[in-house]
């Protein structure tokens, strides 16, 4: 059954598939069918580390403690201070999350640019704090929190998720920056997520980018579609 709020868009996929430019590019399509509002839900835990390196002063050193510290890597918890960081990276997506449920009960329909999942641990848009390993007791209540936050967020079901795959050489030449390994695991985990049983329409991203866009404006239209939308201006001649 169809949500009775507007409909919940994510786009979802490994860095290098093309998420934000996709969703930049859909959000007019979008707009055809009534008021929308666009998100970002990240950060990741990578995101986070390397996004913190570029702080001055102590940015590389607790950008480096953020990455020892990742979930299928790591022996313990981290220190007071890199833990803090990821704290401060988790609440500001939680801020996201919470307006853009806000925005979505103000009759907004939603195009989200990542999605919270909980499905496996450490995964793009999962959990940051490894689970089973020793740490402080504060930094292990801030675990907790963290996994509180991402059960919470992960149990609001997507309408329809757009899933971007793309294959190595293509993603590690459009983001040249980012370790090929790192690329390889997120592309491997892409296809297990399941958003909880939602409405996935799988799109080839390595095709070209006007052809991606096409196959994602048909994933929209198919869904809208199935909802009963029409776009905004023939439901208002209809009702005239």
């Amino acid at each position: 059954m169809p949500s009775k709020l507007p409909p919940l868009i994510a786009v979802i996929g490994s860095d290098g598939s093309g998420k934000s430019t996709v969703c930049e590019n859909l959000l007019p399509y979008v707009e055809q069918y009534g008021p929308v509002a666009q998100v970002h839900l990240g950060k990741q835990a990578g995101n986070v580390g390397r996004a913190v390196s570029k702080l001055p002063l102590m940015g590389k050193k607790v950008g480096k403690s953020i990455e020892k510290h990742k979930v299928k890597t790591a022996t313990e918890l981290p220190g007071m201070g890199p833990a803090l960081v990821v704290m401060f990276f988790v609440l500001r997506r939680l801020m996201r999350f919470r307006h853009m449920l806000a925005c979505r009960r103000n009759g907004n329909i939603i195009l989200t640019d990542r999605y919270p999942q909980e499905q496996i641990p450490g995964a793009y848009d999962g959990t940051v704090f490894p689970a089973n390993v020793p740490g402080s007791p504060l930094v292990s209540w801030m675990r907790k929190q963290d996994k509180k936050a991402f059960h919470w967020m992960a149990s609001v079901k997507p309408d329809l998720v757009i899933k971007l795959n793309v294959d190595l050489d293509v993603a590690c030449a459009r983001k040249p920056d980012h370790r090929r390994e790192a690329l390889e695991k997120k592309i491997a985990i892409t296809p297990q997520l399941t958003f909880n049983g939602a409405h996935i329409v799988n799109i080839d991203a390595n095709k070209p980018l006007k052809e991606v866009i096409a196959d994602a404006q048909k994933a929209v239209a198919d869904y809208m579609a199935s909802a009963g939308y029409g776009f905004a201006g023939q439901q208002q001649a209809q009702a005239s």
